[in-house]
């Protein structure tokens, strides 16, 4: 949803039966077991990336999930938060968009439904190189609208576990129920036992009081200073979509890059590269020349 615009009203019923409404187990895979191969030399690398799609509707009014297939194709990303998901609702053509985006990029996918909608449902997605070992809805205070964030556990290439969170908190400019809906996922995500990623829509500005307690329990991937605004997608002027990662210590985040793609949905894309056990060891991660140079390597050029 956009940020800092009035409320509107969808008469729609709440999703209280969501398929996501438990958690969800898959079959027993190894964790060397891939729909295919890593893109990265380092098995610690994890490329992520979170874009608000509008459904697949872009700023010019046109509804075109292949246009969104396009920029996701281009990122290639081992995990993605997706939010303003449809599943199966009229205005989207009835299509499961998290299932056929995952299919066309070979991806696995869950889907974490906000409420019913116009046939079908609404809600958000993560979509994963690495299969998905399980996944959850957790509910969140309702605001304007109802929210879940879906959180996912996933094997590295490393094989290590880590928990995925997607999110997309309310949008008013009262920050009320915004807050409260983050204050929930941290309380959720003090509890998990892995190393995690929050990734979506915040629908917050740096500095927020929102965004100050996620920066309490783990690290924003910090944005190139020339570009850091993500909404509107055509003439961006606020910082609302983040990636970030915890506990602090599990982690060294490469600084993130907004994709300048600004037609395809009203928000723009954000890229990033995590590395795994920056404090555990990996010495050549630890100078400030290590860092930067990683930097340059994690991101190049996505639209390759």
């Amino acid at each position: 949803m956009r940020f800092f615009l009035p409320a509107i009203l969808i008469s729609v019923a709440l999703a209280g039966c969501s398929s996501l409404s438990r958690s969800h187990e898959s079959p027993d895979e190894s964790p060397d077991e891939s729909s295919h191969k890593s893109s990265h030399d380092a098995s610690s690398a994890i490329r992520v990336a979170t874009y608000n799609i509008k459904h697949g509707r872009g700023m010019d009014g046109t509804l075109d999930l292949r246009r969104t297939l396009k920029t996701l194709e281009s990122l290639k990303a081992d995990l993605i938060a997706l939010q303003e998901v449809d599943d199966q609702a009229r205005r989207s053509g009835g299509v499961d968009q998290a299932s056929w985006l995952a299919e066309q990029l070979n991806m696995h996918a869950a889907y974490g439904s906000f409420m019913d909608f116009q046939g079908g449902r609404y809600g958000l997605a993560i979509l994963s190189r690495r299969p998905i070992q399980s996944y959850e809805s957790w509910r969140l205070p309702d605001g304007n609208e109802p929210r879940v964030a879906l959180a996912t556990r996933i094997h590295t290439d490393s094989g290590k576990m880590i928990t995925a969170i997607a999110v997309h908190f309310d949008w008013v400019k009262d920050d009320g129920f915004r807050y409260e809906q983050a204050r929930e996922t941290i309380r959720r995500i003090q509890a998990i036992e892995t190393p995690w990623i929050a990734f979506g829509d915040f629908n917050d500005v740096p500095g927020s009081r929102t965004m100050n307690a996620f920066e309490q329990i783990g690290r924003n991937a910090v944005k190139d200073r020339a570009a850091t605004a993500t909404f509107p997608a055509d003439h961006p002027t606020i910082e609302i979509d983040f990636i970030v990662s915890g506990p602090p210590n599990a982690w060294l985040p490469a600084s993130a890059t907004v994709i300048p793609e600004s037609i395809t949905s009203d928000h723009r894309p954000v890229l990033t590269e995590l590395y795994l056990d920056y404090a555990n060891g990996n010495e050549s991660l630890k100078s400030s020349q290590a860092i930067g140079d990683l930097q340059a390597q994690a991101l190049g050029d996505p639209n390759e």
